[in-house]
């Protein structure tokens, strides 16, 4: 039955309101110009805490969700990124997350070497704190390669923290790292509150430094000495197994008290404090971005086979250091770095 008469024009139609209105659909997203710049510090249940207006009078922290047109892309600890809404900080107000600038480093790792998926730790770091008890728990010398590795493919500037050292020496452990001068810096238990502390903020001044390692290791109790305001739970060594408890659930970003004698503006640094893991996988890191950091042996490579492992037989850095190009020491080490790719921790 023809519902209007043969010469209806549109007066003559009624259309149903719709619930949602009657805005057209559009593919066209907002660009945000307006919005803020912030740092992510924290991640909680989709919930991101970020910084905004940071070292100004109104530096405040404000609780965000990330906007639905991003997508599935990741936001991390570390990220800067662009916010908009509700940026008061006031309890109970949402802002919203709207874009991730493009991030200057990306700390990745596997569940496992057999993992084909990467989990980002933390964005736009500049150091790498590996923290490693000389005892209590035994110290893990695959696992401090194995994140070596990941500094090195991150492009990040390694540390090795070296805790309780009242307990066991540190030279038969720095000695295996020495041929690859990586920086250092050992502690005690009895002068985290004033020396130590210091002797690490030294090695972290105006970087972003994130700190990982073993649960049981001593880690959190370091960060909470390093940053007395934020106090983080702490936890024990199983007598039994030799491992520490998860106490640390989600990774933290906290700001340095600022140097002694520091000028107003001078930025102190950052710590990033991370849970505990019980592996580090690297499925997801080749070899061409490892030896990146020996800058002393990249030239030897040009002679190299094809997808060449540097360490097979016809590999030309064995040449290049017999004829004196480079410490035979330093290839070693590579090696020893590249083979934990292949070999599971504790093998």
């Amino acid at each position: 039955m023809r519902r209007y008469g043969k010469d209806a024009d549109e007066d003559d139609i009624r259309a149903r309101p719709s619930r949602k209105g009657s805005r057209p659909r559009t593919r066209t997203r907002p660009t945000h110009e307006d919005a803020a710049e912030g740092m992510v510090l924290t991640v909680d249940r989709g919930r991101f805490t970020c910084l905004v207006e940071a070292g100004t009078k109104r530096e405040r922290e404000i609780s965000a969700m990330k906007a639905r047109e991003l997508g599935r892309k990741g936001v991390v600890v570390g990220d800067r990124v662009g916010l908009v809404g509700d940026l008061s900080g006031e309890p109970g107000v949402l802002a919203r997350i709207v874009r991730v600038e493009e991030r200057a480093s990306v700390l990745r790792r596997t569940a496992d070497d057999d993992d084909p998926y990467e989990r980002i730790v933390v964005a736009n770091a500049d150091q790498l704190a590996i923290v490693i008890a000389l005892a209590d728990p035994e110290p893990r010398a695959r696992l401090i390669d194995r994140c070596l590795v990941a500094a090195y493919d991150a492009g990040l500037r390694p540390l090795l923290v070296l805790t309780k050292s009242d307990l066991a020496a540190p030279e038969p452990l720095l000695d295996i790292y020495a041929p690859l001068g990586v920086a250092h810096v050992v502690t005690r238990r009895d002068d985290l509150a004033d020396e130590g502390a210091e002797r690490v903020r030294e090695q972290l001044r105006g970087l972003s430094t994130v700190f990982i390692g073993h649960s049981g290791v001593g880690k959190t109790t370091l960060v909470n000495a390093l940053v007395p305001e934020h106090q983080r739970s702490t936890g024990h060594v199983n007598a039994v197994t030799g491992r520490g408890r998860h106490t640390t659930t989600s990774a933290l970003a906290l700001r340095l008290p600022p140097a002694p004698g520091a000028a107003r503006g001078d930025e102190p640094g950052w710590v990033i404090d991370t849970p505990g893991f019980r592996s580090f996988g690297l499925s997801h890191i080749e070899p061409g971005r490892v030896i990146l950091a020996f800058p002393d042996l990249v030239p030897g490579t040009e002679g190299c086979p094809r997808a060449c492992s540097h360490d097979e037989p016809d590999c030309a850095l064995d040449t290049w250091v017999a004829e004196g190009h480079a410490d035979p020491a330093r290839l070693y080490s590579l090696r020893r770095l590249l083979s934990t790719r292949e070999t599971r921790e504790g093998d």
